[in-house]
Formats: structure tokens, sequence, C-alpha cells
């Protein structure tokens, strides 16, 4: 086999190692909590809203939202969902305010989603499998059911949520950030695709390949 082959099958099989070491970095996330509302201004009848993130066309009949107590760490709210995702991959759950009317534009799924104010956590179960779970407000002397930190607590009518809910850490502190205004509905996306700092890693390791190459012809 010629050197240049046996480089190229080197930098192939480093490229492929860089690959998954760059996948768990990134931490890409499924179905995940992508934004909080869980204190309106004035009441919270109708008007607030859980939002999820995930691919279109999940269906979310098996999954269930629960709030936990920080208090006690015991489950004071299960609420089921039904439906999938739609198209553009958000899937809001608006509280019900009386008769399955609410205040909350954009949604998808009118059910009782009027969440305690904290500190506290809301789990995302598909089944008994736990897909996500966001804490909000101060921990010390409460029972957390979150990722990593808690995510700094919302004053109300502001909400919580992920600027990229395509990446999920494992840490609410992290990847939660206090909107002012909240945006039901709409998420911004700014993940950059695993595929471009790939694409920029082998431009790289071609690039060494290359010079690695002119520098044996000069020498020969």
């Amino acid at each position: 086999m010629s050197r240049e082959r046996t480089l190229m099958l080197r930098l192939a099989t480093g490229l492929t190692g860089c690959a998954g070491i760059l996948t768990a970095a990134a931490g890409v996330a499924g179905t995940v909590i992508s934004e909080v509302l869980y204190d309106a201004a004035g009441t919270d009848a109708g008007a607030v809203f859980v939002e999820l993130y995930g691919a279109p066309g999940t269906l979310l009949d098996s999954f269930l939202l629960e709030g936990v107590n920080g208090s006690t760490g015991s489950v004071y709210l299960t609420v089921p969902l039904a439906g999938s995702i739609p198209d553009d991959g958000v899937f809001v759950i608006a509280d019900d305010g009386g008769g399955g009317s609410t205040l909350v534009g954009n949604a998808d799924l009118v059910a009782d989603v009027d969440f305690q104010n904290g500190p506290d956590s809301i789990v995302l179960r598909d089944g008994s499998t736990v897909l996500d779970a966001v804490g909000y407000g101060d921990f010390t002397s409460a029972v957390f059911a979150g990722e990593g930190d808690a995510a700094v607590a919302a004053p109300a009518g502001s909400s919580i949520a992920r600027p990229d809910p395509l990446l999920d850490s494992g840490n609410n502190l992290a990847d939660f950030l206090v909107l002012e205004l909240p945006t039901p509905g709409a998420v911004p996306v700014s993940a950059v695709p695993v595929p471009a700092p790939l694409g920029l890693l082998f431009s790289g390791l071609v690039g060494l390949g290359l010079v690695a190459r002119r520098k044996r012809r000069a020498a020969d």
C-alpha cells in the first residue's frame, strides 16, 4: 500500500473517532422542554404554558409532564399529553383557563399546566423514561428534580427558555435563560449542525496530509 493511501486511511479513521467525540460533546437533544412560563403577570389561569421542542411527527400520546414540589420532592401535578409535534418542531401546551379556553397563542394542546412558582421542577416523561427535566429557583433548602444546576427563577411575566433547543448539556443553569417577553410557539434555533465542524476538521486534516506529502516529495 502506498504511503499516501496509508495516510488517508489514518485520516479517515481519526475523523470517524472525532465525529463520535464531537457528537457527544454537542449534547444533541431529543424531545425537550424548550420554554416555560410558570408565573404570569397577574392571574396564572389560562396565561401560562410549557413548550416542547422535538422531531416533527413525534407522537406524544405516551408522554406526560410532572410537577415536582420543591418542598417535599413529591409529584403534585401530572399532565398527560396527546397529539404530535408539528412540522416546525414546536409543541405548546397552554394552560386551561376554563372550558378549554386559553389566553396563550399558538397552543397545540390546552390542559392544566399551572405549575407552581418554585423552587420546583418540571419533568417530561415518555412512560417511565425521563426525557428532560428543568428545575427553577433557589434549591438551597429544597428538593431538586431537574438536571445539573437549577435555572434562574424568572420574575412574573417572564419565562425561562433554551436559547438553543437542539442542544442539551444536562445543566439547567447553562441551558436556560430568562426571557422578558415569552415566545410560545417560536424557538430560536442557533445550533451549528455537527457536519459543519466535522467539515472544518476534515479540511484541516486533509491540509495536514497535503503538507506531509509535499515535504516527502521535497525530501525525495
